[in-house]
């Protein structure tokens, strides 16, 4: 089972109880754009993930059954002892993600909100996966089962979910020491020069300790990358970064110095262009977070809309595996189907918040294509309970939609 899946509801209660906790103590930890976008990128993360995920399983097993070392037997020791190994191929991972510019081309996704909350811990790269789970292979090498790695994987995974949180400061020297808190990883997520590329970890803040890439909670943390995103749409969050290294190496003339566009760490450009940029000071009484003001009607809409694309994205994240697996043509169309209409949704309410003209054209297919997905997963698996009622809210829609867009001003 999935067991991040299976987290998702435990997920937005703890997220209802920080925005609770804020506004009962009068800070604002949340803004509805910047967590719907974060939460967007969870989403696609998790529905890419149905098939990227079968991938590295199929590539945990292979390794497994072909080149293991030895069988490691599942007992209480060894599912420790691959704790710590899981833990440490996660932070030279994560730390090489920092380094290298093709694999910060994933990770940058979970840097670019300039808030903190638990929202942000969902904000996840859409092809992150791709380059993180060759660094799990010599566990499989070694003898752990797949379904050992990718069980503690999805452990550590959920462990930093709630790190992620302001709310949080300090926590007793011992565990501070040990473990990742969320003072350690407030520093991770710091625009600060002083905190770039520091603390690495997972789970234990042990390894930035022995490596040397530890840093401490000092100066207020302001949050986000070094070159502002500004922009709250999922798509263009997860392709900014590569369409910047590309746009760099076709502006480079040596083919040595292209590949170390792509290969040396962020901020290193060659010297024709400028040579290595180093992080700008920061001030954190004076930064500026980026925002974009739409109509209250948009806000809601988006929000009333998205929560509808989380229970579609619940009930595909529970039903995609079997629909895959089961070799049935039609299961298999259906699920590539829907996993479509939720990327198309997530592009579209990511306009809608920038009040940018496509997003009438791009709303409009959405909400066509969202009477097709229940029309689908009617005809698919009869769910007549579900059919009438989406079905009413997807003409509700459409017209309210309409009615308001003819009085919005909207930007290019």
């Amino acid at each position: 089972m999935d067991l991040i899946a299976l987290a998702v509801p435990a997920f937005f209660i703890l997220i209802g109880l920080e925005l609770l906790a804020g506004l009962i103590s009068g800070k604002k930890l949340y803004r509805l754009n910047d967590a719907i976008t974060n939460i967007s990128c969870g989403i696609g993360n998790q529905v890419l993930g149905v098939f990227f995920g079968m991938m590295t399983f199929w590539g945990y097993t292979f390794a497994y059954e072909h080149a293991r070392f030895f069988t490691i037997e599942s007992t209480p020791l060894n599912w420790f002892l691959l704790f710590l190994g899981v833990d440490l191929a996660y932070y030279w991972f994560h730390r090489l993600s920092h380094e290298i510019n093709f694999i910060w081309a994933t990770h940058i996704v979970h840097h670019q909100s300039e808030d903190y909350n638990l929202s942000v811990a969902l904000r996840q790269s859409w092809f992150q996966t791709l380059f993180s789970w060759w660094f799990y292979i010599p566990l499989a090498i070694l003898g752990f089962s797949p379904l050992m790695i990718l069980s503690v994987a999805a452990i550590n995974t959920l462990y930093q979910f709630w790190i992620h949180t302001k709310m949080i400061k300090k926590l007793p020297a011992f565990i501070e020491f040990i473990f990742n808190t969320p003072s350690h990883h407030r520093v991770h997520h710091g625009v600060n020069p002083q905190y770039i590329d520091k603390n690495h970890a997972g789970s234990l803040i042990i390894w930035d300790r022995i490596f040397g890439t530890f840093e401490k909670e000092d100066e207020e943390v302001v949050y986000g990358i070094t070159t502002p995103l500004q922009s709250f749409n999922p798509f263009y969050a997860n392709f900014h970064y590569w369409k910047e290294l590309i746009d760099t190496s076709k502006k480079t003339p040596s083919f040595k110095e292209k590949m170390f566009v792509f290969i040396k760490s962020p901020g290193w450009k060659p010297k024709q262009l400028g040579g290595f940029q180093s992080p700008p000071p920061v001030n954190p009484k004076t930064a500026q977070k980026f925002d974009f003001y739409i109509s209250d009607f948009q806000k809601y809409y988006v929000l009333i809309q998205f929560v509808f694309l989380l229970g579609i994205t619940t009930l595909f994240l529970f039903t995609s595996e079997q629909m895959i697996v089961s070799g049935n043509p039609l299961f298999v169309i259906q699920a590539i189907y829907i996993s479509g209409f939720i990327l198309l949704s997530l592009y579209s309410f990511g306009l809608l918040f920038e009040n940018n003209k496509k997003g009438l054209f791009w709303e409009s297919l959405r909400l066509i294509f969202g009477v097709g997905t229940v029309l689908f997963y009617y005809e698919v698996n009869h769910f007549e309970f579900i059919f009438p009622s989406v079905l009413f809210v997807a003409i509700v829609s459409i017209v309210l939609f309409f009615r308001h867009q003819k009085h919005q001003h909207l930007n290019t």
